[in-house]
């Protein structure tokens, strides 16, 4: 694990230690569909990366959003994923619960294989 994220985690784990046990589950999930990912931290979270950007992990405020890059050219029949701009979607995860509600592991897995 990069020192980077290591020491993200360990400060998410002691002032919000709910949104660190989500990040940490999300993390393993990108991990396991991804083994061959680089993790990073940029723009102030967790990104993924092969030979371009695939994922990012992010804290906010009131939720985690993980941001997909080309999201457009993913299917979306669960209708979940949010967001306008032109290359990025994201969904919000606010409890542990929303990451199998969310179907994340399948936004992962679509994104990785674009």
């Amino acid at each position: 694990m990069d020192q980077s994220v290591k020491q993200f985690l360990d400060d998410l784990e002691a002032f919000m230690p709910e949104k660190a046990k989500i990040i940490i589950a999300l993390r393993k999930i990108v991990l396991q569909v991804i083994p061959e990912a680089t993790e990073v931290m940029m723009y102030g979270g967790i990104v993924y990366k092969t030979n371009r950007l695939l994922c990012g992990l992010f804290a906010r405020k009131n939720h985690i959003t993980v941001e997909f890059e080309k999201e457009r050219e993913i299917d979306d029949p669960y209708l979940i994923l949010e967001g306008k701009g032109k290359e990025r979607r994201h969904i919000k995860i606010s409890t542990y619960e929303d990451i199998k509600e969310k179907k994340i592991r399948y936004y992962i897995d679509k994104s990785c294989h674009l």
